[in-house]
């Protein structure tokens, strides 16, 4: 498969930073006065936020539509898409992009928005929050082709956050027969829920059973887990550290995320 990480970004060792929406319309905590500008106004300081402090990449999602859906209202996907459509003009670096909990949503969101990447899970059947997840990776990979992006990369969760599988398999083994099947262009390693780190020691059982594979750190990267995650991962998707105070609901802080480019940067000498 190839590792794809260098030819996109530039790096053998990759960090997304992870551009949250506000709640989008149609979800609970909206805010109907301040209407989309609003969401797009604290996206666009995000994203510029993320690129001042020198981040690889930026992954768009709809963070704060909650509580999760497992399949995404329509008005959800199309906010979606307006956004990104506007935030493009500001976005200099790779991007990709993902629907919580509706990877079909989310290919078609990639697929029109030019986003080069996407993560969600696409095998497997898990109890979670939302209910019963039976992903649909044959459905996500033939929407791929119709749609003409059979170059968008598909990152699988090796195990989705605050899920368990519903035949009680082990994270891995599960993954081998998809990893055979479906060839995921990335796989990608989570801990429990966002900001808490992750499983270190899943990863390198992953790495182990997958040595050729593309492998992300989901959760928890900040300046103290880089360096063990990197040994094991070429690229880390980073959320709540980048936020001011590392607190989930707060805005990008540009300091923090040079902070974090700089040891990373250390790192890939």
């Amino acid at each position: 498969m190839g590792n794809w990480i260098q030819d996109m970004f530039g790096t053998d060792k990759a960090l997304i930073g992870l551009c949250h929406f506000l709640a989008l319309p149609g979800d609970p905590r909206y805010d109907e006065d301040g209407g989309m500008e609003k969401v797009y106004e604290a996206a666009r300081t995000d994203v510029l936020a993320l690129q001042e402090g020198g981040i690889d990449g930026i992954h768009f999602s709809n963070e704060f539509s909650m509580p999760y859906m497992l399949q995404a209202k329509l008005e959800t996907v199309a906010a979606m898409a307006e956004l990104i459509g506007e935030l493009k003009r500001d976005v200099r670096v790779p991007f990709g992009c993902n629907v919580i909990s509706d990877p079909k949503a989310g290919v078609a969101l990639c697929a029109v928005t030019g986003a080069g990447f996407i993560r969600g899970t696409f095998t497997g059947a898990y109890a979670t929050n939302m209910g019963i997840c039976n992903s649909e990776g044959g459905e996500c990979a033939r929407l791929r082709h119709y749609l003409g992006r059979d170059d968008l990369k598909f990152i699988y969760y090796v195990k989705p956050e605050s899920s368990g599988d519903l035949g009680g398999r082990d994270a891995v083994e599960s993954m081998k027969a998809a990893y055979f099947l479906d060839k995921p262009d990335a796989l990608c390693v989570a801990g429990p829920v966002a900001g808490k780190k992750s499983d270190a020691q899943l990863m390198a059982r992953v790495r182990e059973a997958f040595p050729d594979s593309v492998i992300f750190a989901n959760t928890g990267v900040n300046p103290n887990t880089i360096g063990e995650l990197f040994t094991y991962a070429n690229a880390a998707f980073v959320g709540t550290y980048l936020k001011k105070d590392g607190v989930f609901e707060n805005a990008v802080d540009p300091e923090r995320v040079k902070r974090l480019m700089d040891q990373a940067n250390q790192l890939r000498k």
